[in-house]
């Protein structure tokens, strides 16, 4: 199953995907799809400047 261009990883599965790059106990495979769930992620837009 695919992802929608529109859907993302949610916070608490990024944050697990997180957690599972770091341990290095974890597997190749389990760190590329923690990469790939990582990819998936929103990125956060800077707050609008105020013009004076």
């Amino acid at each position: 199953m695919t992802k929608a261009r529109n859907e993302t990883t949610s916070a608490k599965a990024a944050t697990a995907a997180s957690k599972v790059l770091r341990d290095p106990k974890s597997t190749a495979t389990q760190k590329t799809a923690a990469a790939s769930a990582l990819t998936q992620v929103a990125s956060r837009k800077a707050a609008p400047t105020r013009k004076r």
